[in-house]
């Protein structure tokens, strides 16, 4: 008897963690549904993605938008259990950290539907974060649990798991990317914002404590004006909309070298990484990719839930300090920023097709 796994997606990062592993279960003779939470609805944010990640038009698009995290997790809750009554799947695999994957983690466990969680494990151990949440109890809530990292083992054996249960299966984000390496080279996106190549500024921000207090955005703009190279900044729909409610429109106009554009796809983001002087973000995710392309990564945070790529990689916290954002960049400058070791790239190998395999086992 055919056995059917539904995948649940809801931000971009998902889609490309979700890519290669859709195919894997397929070759294994497992029907997969792809369910979009629509949390992320702009064409540059989805409809772009599937294509160029050549993934098939979603079974199911839940439309629940975007929200406060309460209103996403129960609107995502509410619609994901008709579709898991009607589908009434063997397994549910939820994806990363966002309000979505624990709302679809939840619906499913409910309804005695067993859970699969990819990215189990990762810890920033900060609790004003809400993806720190959605973390813990996702994996309190998973059957099987697929960590990216040693560090994400240690923290799931820590908080008593169940071991038999986890499995360490490697980072899908750069599996995705080395699967994407070839259809690099016809691009040179940094030439439509006529930059050139090592000398510019990739820059992404999304994170609530970056972007939603207007005091918080005026330190970022500081530190963007202070950059020596031109900062291209891709951004978020989420900090587009709180730069307007804090009245910043006109004042991010003003900086100097700095240029806002619309968010671009994901092959040409790739593109875009892979040939700037440095990474200044605060995502999680762009960690394991600028550690494979070898790029400094000055992360804009505190902490991290990836410490592989601040251990072995090229990611380097500096929050919104501006003597330690100072340092970085002279190092950058210089030619004296870390750079990845080889195991970052074994951390991409053959992901999709372990988790497919654990996947298979447990249901057949």
């Amino acid at each position: 008897m055919s056995r059917t796994v539904c995948s649940v997606v809801g931000a971009r990062p998902n889609f490309m963690k979700i890519a290669l592993l859709h195919r894997e279960l397929r070759r294994r003779g497992l029907e997969h549904r792809l369910v979009h939470t629509g949390q992320h609805y702009d064409d540059h944010m989805s409809r772009v993605f599937f294509e160029q990640l050549r993934l098939p038009r979603p079974d199911h698009n839940l439309g629940v938008g975007s929200g406060t995290h309460a209103e996403v997790t129960g609107k995502t809750m509410m619609a994901f259990e008709r579709i898991c009554l009607r589908e009434r799947p063997d397994l549910v695999v939820v994806v990363g950290d966002v309000n979505s994957t624990l709302a679809a983690a939840l619906a499913a466990r409910k309804l005695d539907i067993p859970v699969a969680h990819v990215e189990a494990g990762l810890r920033s151990f900060d609790e004003g974060m809400p993806e720190e949440h959605n973390r813990r109890l996702t994996d309190c809530l998973s059957n099987l649990l697929f960590a990216t990292e040693p560090s994400a083992m240690r923290n799931l054996e820590r908080e008593g798991m169940d071991m038999r249960r986890a499995h360490l299966v490697g980072d899908a984000m750069l599996e995705t990317l080395l699967a994407s390496l070839d259809r690099l080279e016809d691009r040179a996106p940094w030439q439509d914002y006529g930059l050139e190549k090592k000398e510019y500024v990739l820059c992404t921000m999304h994170r609530p404590q970056n972007v939603d207090a207007p005091d918080a955005l005026e330190e970022l703009f500081g530190l963007l004006q202070q950059m020596p190279w031109p900062v291209l900044f891709p951004m978020h729909p989420r900090t587009r909309a709180s730069v307007e409610r804090a009245g910043l429109g006109e004042r991010l106009q003003t900086l100097t070298g700095v240029r806002c554009v619309a968010p671009v796809s994901y092959l040409d983001f790739l593109c875009l990484m892979r040939e700037c002087r440095m990474l200044f973000s605060d995502s999680g995710s762009v960690q394991s990719e600028a550690a494979l392309f070898n790029v400094p990564c000055l992360s804009c945070r505190e902490n991290t839930e990836r410490p592989v790529y601040t251990e072995q990689g090229t990611t380097e916290l500096v929050g919104r300090d501006a003597d330690k954002v100072r340092c970085a960049v002279e190092a950058v400058r210089q030619g004296r920023f870390k750079t990845s070791t080889p195991m970052i790239r074994t951390l991409g190998q053959d992901v999709s097709a372990r988790i497919a395999g654990q996947v298979h086992d447990f249901l057949c």
